[in-house]
């Protein structure tokens, strides 16, 4: 697995979260364990909790993190609990959180999970498989208007009405039941030309995905939370790996890390009205990185600082 899955922007986690010996640091998506893995190597005093609901990828990690050391505890729950989850452990503010957004490669390549567009599987593509809501839901049940609405929103996909009745009008046959199936719908929705650029299905695919697992509503409010968690000094590192991820990021560090334009004239501006965080950087891989893992070319990360 580790050969498999390669963690995206590794090097510049590790240097952006700042860590010191007795770091404590949330990692949201601990996934296959590649930063968590990482990072536990370098806070020997310090404390990680990991947040997954993927049990194959929490038994996974669980053996890989206990390699390293055992100063960290892996938390079932989707990371829009972080600051539940923090409060029963008497955590009040952390030194680091990380959140890495992706599919985790293991989860993409693995048939039967139906997160690919590429293999033949079961329609399903849920991050927790006790979720009740699953791909073949969404496209067996919601109406063409909603499944529109989801292709437009969450893939920004230009010919999404016309996919949508597509599938409406497929599925009266009979239910749709597999990935390759959903491709084919979606290959004869489209232009040639279209077909052409780029696999017709991938903006359609993730849509899906994150309507079956909420993902942009979950991270929006996973992020607050992280703000209000992190301590002065302490870091906060997102990679996204799409636009409406990234701007939801973009938007929130913005906001709480800019002067009110109102008082940016002022020739003292009182401590009150000073910003709480800092911006501190924004990466993308590398030339090296991304010849070695393909899946890092739609990667960003940002990074954002506590400072009051």
């Amino acid at each position: 697995m580790n050969e498999v899955h390669k963690s995206v922007l590794l090097e510049e986690c590790l240097k952006y979260l700042n860590l010191k010996e007795n770091s404590v640091i949330v990692d949201c998506t601990l996934g296959y364990g590649g930063h968590s893995s990482e990072i536990l190597k370098k806070i020997p005093t310090g404390f990680l909790y990991a947040f997954d609901q993927d049990e194959e990828a929490i038994t996974y990690s669980q053996n890989r993190l206990h390699a390293v050391a055992s100063n960290y505890e892996i938390i079932k729950s989707n990371f829009v609990h972080l600051k539940q989850e923090l409060q029963k452990r008497n955590i009040e503010e952390v030194d680091g959180i990380l959140f890495d957004l992706g599919v985790s490669s293991p989860q993409l390549d693995e048939d039967y999970r139906g997160f690919s567009f590429h293999k033949d599987a079961p329609l399903d593509m849920r991050m927790d498989r006790e979720n009740r809501v699953s791909a073949y839901d969404v496209i067996n049940t919601y109406s063409c208007d909603d499944l529109t609405r989801i292709f437009q929103t969450y893939g920004e996909e230009k010919y999404a009405y016309r996919i949508a009745s597509a599938i409406v009008k497929a599925r009266t046959q009979k239910p749709i039941q597999t990935t390759l199936e959903l491709v084919e719908i979606i290959k004869a929705s489209v232009p040639e030309k279209y077909k052409r650029e780029k696999h017709p299905a991938r903006k359609v695919f993730q849509a899906i995905r994150i309507e079956v697992n909420h993902e942009l509503e979950v991270f929006e409010s996973a992020l607050e939370q992280a703000l209000s968690q992190i301590k002065v000094g302490g870091r906060i590192c997102v990679i996204t790996f799409h636009s409406l991820e990234d701007r939801i990021c973009k938007n929130k560090f913005k906001e709480v890390s800019q002067i009110e334009p109102a008082l940016e004239k002022l020739p003292v501006i009182p401590d009150e009205y000073l910003p709480n965080y800092k911006y501190i950087a924004t990466k993308e891989a590398n030339k090296k990185e991304l010849e070695e893992n393909n899946r890092a070319r739609s990667a960003k990360l940002r990074v954002i600082e506590r400072i009051k």
